[in-house]
């Protein structure tokens, strides 16, 4: 019997192994930083760089003493960011799900940096349209920030699964999920 969930166990084992090893990773790192960390800056920076394409005139600031880097538009702080909006995150999750289900080494090599690519560019649209949601319908920002924004991120890194397995490796899910896969 436990033959039949040896696969499955060693992907949740590989999968939560290696998402609580760069997490603790990762966590370490932030605690090197008493001010915003470099990835953070990044974000912040190229998502101001995005609004001022899009007409904002904006700039970054960061806070002093704290974690944090602010999008100001003149001397207003519109929206803070904390190194949870860096999208590292999001990008352990994508990495660990990556190298628990495996395939095809040269596949991975040029998936896994367009998959951390397309995470990267939808972050920076999730801390923009933070930023105009802050700015336009204030009133808004919190159910935008806390439930539209977030489950769109992970959506997309569900597609980009998705697209891992079903459509480069053609395995089928629904197979995989039912008797007729067997």
């Amino acid at each position: 019997m436990i033959k039949e969930f040896k696969p499955a166990l060693r992907f949740l084992g590989v999968f939560v192994g290696l998402y609580l090893t760069m997490n603790l990773l990762y966590g370490w790192w932030i605690t090197t930083y008493d001010e915003a960390d470099p990835a953070t800056v990044w974000v912040t920076t190229q998502s101001s760089i995005l609004l001022n394409w899009l007409g904002e005139d904006t700039y970054t600031k960061p806070k002093f003493n704290t974690p944090t880097i602010s999008i100001l538009k003149g001397s207003r702080i519109v929206v803070n960011v904390f190194e949870g909006c860096n999208g590292i995150n999001v990008a352990i999750v994508f990495l660990a799900f990556m190298a628990a289900f495996g395939g095809d080494r040269k596949k991975i090599m040029w998936f896994i940096p367009l998959g951390l690519l397309i995470i990267h560019i939808a972050n920076l649209l999730r801390v923009s349209g933070l930023y105009l949601v802050a700015e336009y319908f204030q009133q808004y920002f919190y159910y935008v920030h806390k439930y539209a924004f977030t489950a769109s991120i992970y959506l997309i890194v569900f597609v980009l699964w998705w697209w891992w397995i079903e459509k480069i490796n053609k395995v089928s899910i629904r197979k995989a999920m039912t008797s007729e896969g067997s």
